[in-house]
């Protein structure tokens, strides 16, 4: 706690019990000015020699009634300098004078040093909800009494020309603290070759620390450094102005030299979202530098070096989704997917546009951005007019429920329409139009699923798109009904069972043999096909039972009765209309054993 301290001036006169309106009158006393020299001369060095030789605390926090009347008396010793004659006796005063404050300005500047490095409480870093290091919004934390000690302690030097050390004692020491918060978020300044030498995923861990780093700069380390350069020089806001620039500019230049080291390395898709983090980043410090440095050449060409920076992102994105689009294109599998179950290339691709949405606003705002270029009004920007306008077109019977179709819906739905041109293809390595039908209706369940289920994908593409692809599914499954179920449903007809108007014991026994080695055929194969879509899967069984079992059960309420004196007629009739639905069970389990599970 602070004691009051006595101000240990000397007993002179004029000295003594010294306050601010003594100070004013001994300055307005011109003809004692070699007296008034002195006295404030003595104020001066009596402070000094009392904090050096231990007796006055010099690291309290609070302004002191005698630090007051010390800086109070540097100012005023500074302005009697302009009143020293051009004389001998002159020259030895401001000798005198000049020496006083040169050991004033040495003292001050250890002082505000002690301040800005002692009293900053450490900032606690904290976890922030994307488990990221984040720097507390109050740095940098300095007590209310301590910033305004510092503020009197710079006025005092700059009014009494000593800018330039106050200057630079503020600006090393802010620097220094802002290399310590920079090591705190576990970020270390990395060269251009290392980046490029880097293993991705070791690249990913310091891409990480680099947007920590950068987001506590435009969240909370540049506010909170010029909050203080504020406070600590409000009587001189260029100067507060002109620290934060060159802090500013130093620790962005930084930060730029990583990013760019980054964006040239070797572009892949996996590197996406990465890129677009640093993209979104950019954009937030771009937001922070141009709310806190005024508008003159150099920061203008500091703001144009950051764009060119965040644009070369925006560039990486563009051609990253160029090389899916060409990706898919070019995947060309020879081998068809076992039962056919869900593509790999299905997968990736609707993970990959269902993490892509989550940046859909840094994605939209990039294809506008290049869409402005030159180089791509006449080449991408076009591509993407044309295709705005075809998407349209399809959606125009229902202009209520089609999402705003931007330059991203677009260049989502042309990767769509590849992906299907692409699994339409991959569907004619199946010998079995039934397995074709199966497989595109997979897919195209997998699709929807992924589409439904993610709320970014569902804005971008619209409930209209939405509705357009669960037709196509529906009709996958009309097809494979009428070509696997349609063949067995005209077994069980009329047609071609009558000899002479009757039905003969013969026909019977073909028709129920035929349907029993139809049926068998059908489960042995189809129970080896894969409906991993459990919800499919149901809607397929239930709509296989729908139609097969009441045929089935009125064929063999029409026909049984030719058989029921036949020797050994279950060598025939080898299900009862109870069995087909366990049957039925058995199918698209991927499992050719599923068969022993039915009936017998």
């Amino acid at each position: 706690m602070e004691k009051n301290i006595q101000s240990g001036i000397p007993t002179s006169p004029h000295a003594k019990h010294i306050n601010d309106q003594v100070c004013e009158d001994i300055v307005n006393n011109p003809t004692d000015l070699p007296e008034n020299i002195e006295n404030f001369s003595k104020i001066i060095e009596t402070r000094i020699a009392k904090c050096n030789s231990g007796e006055t605390p010099t690291r309290s926090g609070k302004m002191t009634e005698e630090e007051s009347f010390f800086l109070e008396a540097v100012m005023h010793l500074s302005k009697l300098t302009n009143d020293i004659p051009k004389s001998p006796s002159g020259s030895t005063l401001l000798s005198r004078t000049n020496t006083v404050l040169q050991r004033a300005m040495t003292f001050m500047e250890e002082e505000l040093r002690t301040l800005l490095e002692d009293f900053g409480s450490r900032p606690k870093s904290k976890v922030d909800k994307n488990s990221q290091l984040s720097v507390d919004e109050d740095y940098p934390s300095y007590p209310p009494e301590v910033v305004t000690r510092m503020n009197r302690i710079a006025t005092a030097m700059i009014s009494s020309g000593f800018e330039t050390a106050c200057c630079q004692v503020y600006s090393i020491s802010r620097r220094n603290a802002f290399y310590e918060q920079m090591k705190m978020l576990e970020f270390e300044k990395i060269n251009v070759d290392d980046v490029q030498r880097m293993s991705w995923d070791s690249l990913e861990g310091e891409i990480t620390r680099w947007i920590n780093l950068a987001r506590s700069c435009s969240n909370s380390l540049f506010p909170g450094e010029r909050r203080l350069g504020e406070s600590v020089f409000s009587e001189t806001p260029m100067i507060s102005q002109s620290l934060f620039n060159n802090l500013a500019r130093s620790i962005v230049i930084q930060i730029l030299d990583f990013a760019e080291a980054v964006s040239r390395t070797k572009h892949s898709a996996e590197k996406l979202f990465k890129y677009l983090d640093i993209y979104d980043t950019i954009r937030d410090l771009i937001h922070a530098i141009s709310e806190s440095l005024p508008i003159n050449d150099c920061e203008h060409q500091l703001k144009s070096e950051i764009l060119a920076t965040r644009d070369r992102f925006g560039e990486a994105a563009i051609n990253i989704f160029y090389d899916l689009e060409n990706s898919i294109k070019n995947d060309a599998a020879r081998t068809p997917v076992p039962g056919g179950a869900v593509h790999p290339l299905t997968s990736y691709v609707m993970n990959y546009l269902e993490y892509a949405c989550e940046y859909k606003d840094a994605l939209e705002h990039i294809f506008k951005e290049h869409a402005k270029l030159e180089a791509y009004s006449t080449t991408s920007s076009s591509k993407w007019k044309s295709s705005v306008d075809d998407h349209v077109d399809k959606e125009s019977e229902s202009p209520h429920d089609v999402a705003e179709t931007t330059l991203l819906t677009a260049q989502l739905m042309t990767i769509m329409d590849l992906l299907d041109a692409n699994l339409e293809a991959k569907s004619n390595l199946y010998r079995d139009p039934s397995l074709r039908d199966i497989f595109l209706m997979n897919n195209g369940r997998y699709i929807l699923q992924k589409a439904k289920g993610s709320t970014e994908i569902r804005q971008v593409m619209g409930d209209t798109w939405c509705r357009r692809r669960s037709t196509a599914v529906r009709q996958y499954h009309k097809n494979y009904q009428r070509e696997t179920w349609g063949r067995v449903l005209q077994i069980l007809s009329h047609d071609g069972m009558q000899v002479n108007g009757k039905l003969t014991k013969p026909v019977v026994k073909e028709r129920f043999k035929n349907f029993s080695t139809m049926l068998d055929d059908i489960h042995r194969t189809q129970s080896t096909w894969v409906v991993s879509d459990e919800q499919l899967q149901s809607e397929l069984r239930v709509s296989i039972s729908a139609v097969l079992i009441p045929a089935y059960r009125s064929f063999c309420g029409r026909c049984r009765q030719y058989l029921d004196n036949t020797k050994h007629a279950d060598k025939y009739i080898k299900y009862q209309p109870e069995d087909i639905e366990t049957l039925v069970e058995g199918l698209f389990d991927g499992n050719p054993t599923s068969m022993a599970r039915r009936k017998t």
